[in-house]
């Protein structure tokens, strides 16, 4: 059987995959922008460990490195799902968030999953554009 999307030119990656993982960081198609599990990296990949501020701040910061790519923005992004490793952290994320999202017109949804997590990480961010 021949994968029907291997000849559709609107969808293509976006960003250098790992070749340990099976995705990419993102892919356009068409008009949307789907941006894969971001967490707190700076430009050279490495993680940033903090407060939750700090790797709030970080993992915004990568998939704003991630939408440039495609000439998109923050200002472009229409839904947000956030997983934190605590639900006691929401107050300070979402004080970091509100900074980056100010005139946001988007959906979001924000949840716990504190079994997902590694002991040290906050916060990873799925984001659609």
């Amino acid at each position: 059987m021949q994968d029907s999307r291997a000849g559709r030119k609107d969808i293509h990656p976006i960003g250098k995959k790992n070749p340990n993982l099976p995705f990419h960081p993102a892919v356009r198609a068409g008009d949307f922008i789907f941006v894969s599990g971001q967490v707190a990296k700076d430009a050279d990949g490495n993680m940033i460990a903090g407060t939750i501020e700090e790797e709030t701040r970080g993992t915004i910061e990568a998939i704003r490195r991630i939408l440039a790519e495609e000439g998109a923005t923050l200002s472009d992004v229409v839904r947000v799902t956030t997983y934190l490793g605590d639900a006691r952290d929401f107050g300070r994320y979402n004080r970091v968030f509100a900074e980056h999202f100010k005139d946001a017109v988007l959906a979001r949804t924000t949840v716990e999953a504190r079994a997902v997590f590694d002991p040290q990480s906050k916060i990873a961010s799925l984001l659609s554009y």
